[in-house]
């Protein structure tokens, strides 16, 4: 007799054996055609968007607002750290060591050239640079890791509650929760605790995103909100923001490889990540993709935050986080992603760098425009729905 335990599983009994799997409504590859030309299909936009994200460059066209580019991938900002990372996971997926040799010499020219103030955003490439020390052992990055680590842990602004504030380049936001951070910075901190073995880095990340839940849910929809500030206590323009949301699901889905025992947390934040999936079913568009403002089917379709939700869902269903019939959902996204991908590998219906904002309008206006973000999260989404 078989029964289904949540999570995607199904237990089973046989006389005295007890046997646990997973239980999928159907494969991912057989609903998006994977199975038929759209796999050679699939594994060509892979290599173009690795091509294209690898070669991104600043050339005047967007008037960036940032100080330091977030489009050109000779540059250290949370963009560029996104990409890294996407990089790396389809190093470790694709045993491609010619990808491994662009992080590394990647990060050796940043080294040599001078690395910026730290950040929440500018924290996220060490993310990466955390990835190859573990892989590679290459004391060269340890220093610089625990630099950054001690600035995590002890020297950027903080809010009330201990929350990280998400001051970035150029502005120090403060008294404000972004969701972002999760994302920018937490990933790091908890990588780091799980390589040191320091559980004090471990605990640090756990408190973050409880404090970040905390103040960002909507209980109402099972959303988060883009931002909290502590000075007049608001959620600015109350925006359930496409990719804001999507940093969450896209990187629970990472960090809790990073978070061993600590079963209590471990359940709180996937019952998060359910109502979020949820809620994320019920708004999807029938493209597959959604919406800038999640809840506003006047903004237009984001296609970053579409793959992130792509990724986040489809790897939550591989390892039983979500129940096998969220595949749909994550199969749907990425027929629709894929009809947004152009020959070159660039992938278009990309949000610019988006602050919080005081109306719902200024989120509608934000320039569309290739972004290493979105070919990273479109490279994380093509290399998940191939696995086997």
């Amino acid at each position: 007799m078989a029964v289904e335990t949540g999570g995607g599983r199904v237990r089973a009994r046989w006389k005295s054996v007890e046997v646990e799997g997973f239980c999928y409504p159907v494969s991912y590859r057989r609903a998006i055609g994977l199975d038929q030309p759209d796999r050679a299909r699939m594994e060509g936009h892979i290599a173009a968007i690795l091509q294209r994200m690898q070669g991104m460059e600043a050339d005047g066209t967007v008037r960036e607002s940032c100080p330091i580019s977030i489009i050109s991938m000779d540059a250290w900002e949370w963009p560029q750290g996104v990409a890294l990372f996407a990089m790396y996971q389809y190093y470790r997926e694709s045993g491609d060591r010619s990808v491994l040799g662009y992080l590394q010499e990647w990060f050796g020219r940043q080294m040599e050239k001078g690395l910026p103030p730290q950040n929440i955003n500018t924290t996220c490439p060490m993310l990466t640079m955390a990835c190859i020390y573990e892989e590679t052992g290459d004391e060269k990055y340890l220093p610089l890791l625990k630099e950054w680590l001690d600035g995590v842990m002890y020297r950027l602004p903080r809010t009330e509650e201990g929350g990280l504030q998400h001051v970035v380049s150029g502005i120090l936001n403060s008294g404000q929760l972004w969701d972002d951070t999760l994302y920018m910075a937490v990933l790091f901190l908890a990588r780091m605790g799980r390589i040191l073995g320091d559980e004090s880095c471990i605990q640090e990340s756990i408190r973050q995103f409880m404090v970040h839940i905390k103040y960002l849910s909507d209980v109402e929809s099972g959303l988060f909100y883009h931002g909290w500030t502590f000075q007049g206590r608001h959620h600015f323009a109350g925006a359930l923001w496409g990719r804001g949301n999507s940093w969450y699901t896209a990187g629970l889905v990472d960090y809790l490889e990073c978070l061993e025992g600590n079963q209590g947390v471990r359940e709180f934040l996937l019952s998060t990540l359910r109502r979020q999936a949820e809620a994320l079913e019920r708004l999807q568009d029938e493209s597959g993709l959604w919406h800038t403002l999640l809840d506003d089917p006047e903004s237009y379709l984001e296609t970053s935050a579409s793959c992130a939700f792509a990724y986040g869902i489809l790897k939550a269903v591989r390892k039983g986080y979500l129940p096998g019939r969220f595949a749909e959902t994550g199969e749907r996204a990425v027929a629709g992603v894929l009809e947004k991908i152009r020959e070159d590998g660039t992938v278009e219906g990309v949000s610019y760098g988006t602050p919080v904002f005081a109306t719902l309008q200024e989120y509608r206006e934000v320039e569309v425009c290739p972004m290493p973000y979105g070919q990273s999260m479109a490279l994380m989404m093509l290399v998940e729905a191939c696995r086997d």
